[in-house]
């Protein structure tokens, strides 16, 4: 109920139909140009009041703001997260309202809450809950204050279970397409939330996969979008293990600075964090992924399987590749994690 911000459910066949508020409602002026949305999770009740520069009315009431207001209510968008997209061509529009329209389906404790929109002359605004601790892309490598295993651990299996949901409980299917650090944004209690769907698809309620033209970041792309094949939820899976190895291990998916670091004794080529995993994994060097780390070091077991479900995870043939809900599965520990093809091959 908590995790999909359900207001209740009912239980048929051992199937569960949870009862939601969508915020897919809006109103228009004729005072403005100004479109803009606000939304409570529970029971909608649209409400017209005096406007005050009050900002716990933020995700409260329905209210149409311009954009000099919206910045006045936030004291300068200072107590929210805002996404800013310049209306300088047509695209821009498409992937704001592509954005607008994938999150307005979604009710996920793992997912960036959208508090509303605002679209005024050239200022198109999603305005977002504030995470405080940023993107887990500068949380990861931020100097003095890195992130413990337990923390790393937790953030890791909230993204997991934030594509769950978009892949297996939503109820019209999503497919993300940008899954990456910069895309997962960070509570101040270390809550990890899926962001950005600007680039998202959705699919039929019985569609396994779509085509599209490619997108998403280099370095987490999945084979197939290089194909220009047919794409499947396991794209998202596949940047997912790219991902989870850098939330594990403590660096990020490329690093130049190691070409004049590398050791063979040390696993070899650690240029590419997915051939220095693979490559600790199969000499049974898992010591050296843990890095010392006396809290890795004590949970080597889990440690080791959340290296394991990565390697999984970024298997070059979608086939082999786990769903996601078996992959929540063997980070959780309730079904056993076997040896990754990919250290065979």
């Amino acid at each position: 109920m908590e995790d999909c911000y359900a207001m209740a459910a009912t239980l048929v066949n051992r199937t569960c139909y949870q009862k939601r508020t969508p915020v897919l409602n809006a109103r228009k002026t004729s005072m403005t140009k100004a479109l803009a949305l606000y939304y409570h999770p529970s029971p909608p009740r649209l409400l017209r009041r005096k406007w005050k520069p009050d900002s716990s009315r933020i995700g409260i009431n329905f209210r149409d703001f311009t954009y000099k207001e919206l910045h006045e209510v936030t004291n300068g968008f200072s107590k929210i997260a805002v996404k800013r997209m310049e209306k300088v061509a047509n695209q821009s529009e498409k992937t704001f309202m592509t954005e607008l329209k994938i999150i307005g389906r979604t009710h996920h404790k793992n997912l960036v809450k959208l508090l509303g929109f605002c679209i005024d002359d050239n200022h198109f605004l999603l305005v977002y809950e504030l995470m405080k601790n940023g993107a887990l892309s500068d949380f990861l490598v931020k100097e003095g204050m890195l992130p413990t295993w337990s923390h790393k651990s937790e953030m890791a299996l909230g993204v997991a279970r934030g594509l769950l949901y978009l892949h297996e409980e939503c109820d019209t299917p999503i497919i993300h397409c940008d899954i990456k650090p910069q895309n997962v944004l960070v509570d101040s209690k270390y809550n990890a939330k899926i962001s950005d769907f600007g680039l998202s698809k959705l699919l039929k309620k019985d569609q396994t996969r779509t085509d599209t033209c490619a997108r998403g970041t280099v370095g987490y792309l999945a084979p197939e979008w290089l194909k220009n094949a047919p794409i499947t939820p396991k794209v998202d899976i596949f940047s997912f293990g790219v991902m989870l190895l850098e939330i594990t291990c403590g660096r990020r998916h490329i690093e130049l600075s190691r070409i004049e670091e590398e050791d063979e004794d040390e696993g070899g080529d650690d240029l590419l964090l997915i051939n220095w995993a693979a490559g600790c994994m199969s000499s049974g060097r898992i010591d050296i992924l843990a890095r010392g780390d006396p809290e890795v070091l004590d949970e080597i077991t889990r440690f080791e399987r959340f290296i394991k479900v990565g390697l999984w995870c970024i298997h070059p043939d979608p086939i082999l590749i786990p769903s996601m809900k078996i992959v929540t599965q063997m980070l959780e520990g309730t079904i056993t994690v076997g040896v990754p093809l990919l250290m065979n091959q």
